[in-house]
């Protein structure tokens, strides 16, 4: 075993071991040490910024030698705690910021290599000047990253025609907690000789290896797009909808987010320069994008005519189509700003679920009655991927309130809401990840021997456990 160094000698020994940056002083460190939502608060003796692949092998490298342990972090957007540092012992993080090329973009293979500290909107852009779509939106798209992506299987809004990050994921380049670079950059869609190391470091949140540079798949961009903003009185009615037009407008049907009156009402109120979709409010309301690959009017066409369908089986009370592309983004910005504005609203309990589609409705009544339970006056605010059964049901506290004594409910709320969820065959983590925030909730709702297994994995892939400590299981 390596002796251990003071700390002044440990990180003289770092500086030694790697190119790029080492961020040391305290006003520089301190964004790395929290998390996104201010929540958590961490300790490092340095923040590295390495400059290559090789650079992150290196440090990680020196990091099991002296027994260090090793936070990744890309943009630090996170909404479960997966980012930041332990509270204690000798830590660093490790943050890929530059490691931020685009490698290669194959229009023929429609694929893009890409190194994990890429902004996810630089990479959507690269993917437009090259004719190509690269369909991952999600609100922190200005600055969370594909490794951060990757490392959470990140969702977003596109998740109903293209699916997750797992699913534009190809192949992968790792950093193992050994300091080893292992190459699985495969540009192939088909390839099955032997386990599929790329899926196990997807979703696992830094704790088995660091993502440095992944193969993403392309696609043809679109001709047009059309929004329309649709208003029904029940969930029930939104997920007939979401029926209907999936059975009309098939794969070109790219997002369909639900919205509660309430919710879009906030979202209002905190955005006065954008203006309400319908003069009169409706209790429920739906967005939704077609993606045409012919041209404009064709995609409008057939939009309007699932929708005319729609009004007519009494689906929907309210419909209004986007007539341009600033009309388009406005109504995008309601959806976007929701989580926003309820941090502005004041302090909430957040829970980013899934169901299946079918229960999405019974969930969110069912799910309400819960909440009002342990809080009588408390304000639901449900909106999320309704296309793909994710459901972000926040709760914020009553009005008039100053929050604290609903905060204190929280463990309450969370139990409620989550073995509801279970029993519906749901999953308490939908798109966020664990963190530390789910960490311990998890091990309820899973079975025993699943925790096994990923105990194991992560035994023989991390013997030292340096690689993001407590975060998705508890430490042992």
């Amino acid at each position: 075993m390596t002796p251990s160094l003071s700390d002044s000698d440990a990180l003289s020994s770092l500086r030694a071991a790697f190119q790029g940056r080492l961020i040391t002083d305290p006003a520089e460190l301190a964004p790395f040490l929290t998390d996104w939502r201010k929540i958590w608060r961490g300790t490092a003796l340095a923040a590295v910024q390495p400059d290559t692949a090789q650079d992150v092998a290196q440090a990680v490298a020196w990091c099991a030698a002296h027994q260090v342990t090793v936070t990744p972090q890309g943009g630090n957007t996170g909404l479960a705690g997966g980012s930041p540092p332990p509270a204690t012992g000798r830590n660093i993080v490790l943050s890929t910021a530059r490691l931020n090329r685009v490698r290669e973009i194959d229009t023929l293979n429609n694929t893009v290599t890409v190194e994990a500290g890429v902004v996810l909107q630089t990479l959507q852009q690269a993917a437009n000047d090259a004719g190509r779509l690269f369909p991952l939106s999600l609100a922190a798209e200005g600055s969370c990253t594909i490794g951060g992506n990757l490392s959470t299987n990140a969702g977003g809004v596109a998740v109903l025609r293209y699916g997750n990050a797992r699913e534009l994921c190809l192949g992968l380049e790792v950093v193992t907690a050994q300091g080893e670079l292992w190459d699985g950059l495969k540009s192939l869609r088909k390839n099955n000789t032997g386990y599929d190391l790329r899926d196990l470091y997807i979703g696992s949140e830094g704790t088995l290896g660091i993502i440095t540079a992944a193969v993403m798949k392309l696609y043809p961009t679109p001709a047009a797009k059309v929004a329309a903003f649709v208003g029904m009185e029940t969930p029930q009615q939104a997920v007939e909808l979401l029926q209907l037009a999936q059975a009309r407008l098939g794969a070109s049907l790219t997002a369909f987010e639900l919205m509660s009156a309430r919710s879009l009402a906030l979202s209002l109120k905190h955005n006065p320069d954008i203006r309400a979709p319908f003069a009169t409010p409706k209790a429920w309301n739906v967005l939704m994008e077609l993606s045409s690959m012919t041209d404009e009017a064709q995609g409008r066409a057939d939009l309007e005519s699932m929708l005319e369908q729609a009004f007519a089986a009494e689906l929907i009370g309210d419909a209004v189509i986007a007539e341009s592309l600033a009309q388009s983004a406005a109504l995008w910005s309601l959806r976007e700003k929701l989580s926003e504005a309820q941090t502005l609203e004041g302090p909430s309990i957040k829970h980013d679920v899934s169901v299946p589609i079918s229960r999405m409705a019974q969930f969110i009544v069912e799910g309400e009655a819960e909440i009002l339970k342990v809080a009588p006056a408390a304000r639901l605010m449900a909106f999320g991927h309704v296309g793909d059964g994710n459901l972000h049901f926040n709760v914020s506290y009553p009005e008039g309130d100053d929050g604290k004594a609903f905060m204190a409910r929280q463990t309450d709320m969370n139990r409620a809401v989550h073995d509801l969820v279970d029993s519906m065959g749901g999953s308490i983590s939908a798109e966020h990840g664990l963190g530390m925030l789910r960490r311990d909730e998890a091990i309820r709702y899973r079975p025993a021997v699943e925790t096994r297994l990923m105990r194991a994995i992560k035994q023989t892939l991390d013997p030292l456990g340096i690689m993001n400590p407590g975060k998705v299981l508890p430490t042992a």
